[in-house]
């Protein structure tokens, strides 16, 4: 299994100017439609209720949305919630009522133009400035994490490594997020937590990457800079694949059976470890390559009167 890819010899960086401008393309595209569409932020980003309610039979949603619309509710959000018979409702903040009132309120509605008893089974608040400052302090923290992984692969291997690293970062970043705004798919608190994931899990297979090609620049005496990178992503490809297939397999299954708590999670972990395989092998090796990337960068320093014979 480990060599899944028995010997591969894909000139990987003949293809890098080819990458570039895909890459190019969709990074531009995901950030004009960030700007024009925007993003579906959820409740724990910009305030508001969530009511979660169970019904006995399968919930017609429009039926929901007309029944709280006829009670003056017309700005809540409705949509299934895992099974067909579990409903998620999403309003905004009320200032002339509270939580309690408010969730009785739609209960209330609810059972009346139902046939069959509806069950509260959960209601969230949360404060409109709250959410505004959970938006900025996940913006912040994603900053802080691109920010230590410059120093850390900088101190590591090398300044062009960790310019690399940090562009495909937030090429993988970018096209995640751009994809939730083209398909104005929820953006909460458990998405951001699976962007952060998604530079770990990005920043991990690209070091793999950067490690053998530090090796093979030291050991390998013939070979330009690209045929260096050429042989270090293939030593190091059937491995890269493995691990995203893997890790693919399992996310798929929780976005599938999971529910509609985790599908978020799940989906942006999709995207990001698709994206970041990618961005591992086509964007920071080339961009190092670009740099002016050498052996006499990564060679060890030697110290100072170091080849000197000792005199007894």
């Amino acid at each position: 299994m480990r060599n899944l890819i028995s010997n591969p010899s894909i000139k990987f960086m003949g293809y890098r100017r080819i990458a570039a401008m895909v890459s190019a393309t969709l990074m531009v595209l995901a950030l004009l439609i960030i700007i024009i569409r925007g993003l579906n932020f959820g409740v724990d980003f910009t305030g508001g209720y969530t009511i979660e309610v169970g019904y006995q039979d399968s919930a017609d949603l429009n039926l929901v949305r007309s029944a709280l619309a006829d009670a003056e509710l017309p700005d809540a959000s409705v949509q299934a919630f895992g099974t067909s018979r579990d409903v998620l409702i999403r309003m905004a903040p009320k200032e002339d009522i509270d939580g309690a009132l408010l969730s009785q309120e739609v209960i209330e509605v609810l059972n009346q133009a139902s046939d069959t008893p509806v069950e509260m089974r959960r209601v969230e608040f949360v404060g409109p400035q709250v959410g505004e400052e959970l938006r900025e302090k996940g913006g912040i923290a994603v900053l802080t994490a691109l920010f230590f992984i410059i120093v850390y692969i900088w101190f590591r291997f090398e300044k062009k490594f960790s310019f690399g690293s940090v562009l495909a970062l937030v090429h993988d970043v970018l096209i995640t997020v751009g994809i939730f705004a083209l398909l104005q798919i929820e953006f909460d608190l458990t998405v951001l937590a699976a962007i952060l994931a998604v530079i770990g899990y990005s920043l991990n297979d690209t070091i793999v990457v950067f490690d053998r090609i530090r090796e093979n620049f030291r050991t390998m005496r013939r070979g330009t800079p690209e045929e260096v990178i050429d042989t270090s992503v293939n030593q190091t490809l059937s491995r890269t694949v493995i691990t995203s297939l893997t890790t693919l397999i399992v996310l798929f299954s929780l976005y599938i059976f999971g529910g509609a708590i985790i599908s978020g999670f799940a989906l942006t972990l999709i995207i990001g470890v698709i994206i970041g395989t990618y961005s591992s092998i086509f964007i920071a090796s080339a961009l190092a390559l670009y740099l002016g990337i050498s052996k006499e960068d990564l060679m060890p320093v030697e110290k100072e009167g170091a080849d000197l014979e000792e005199i007894p």
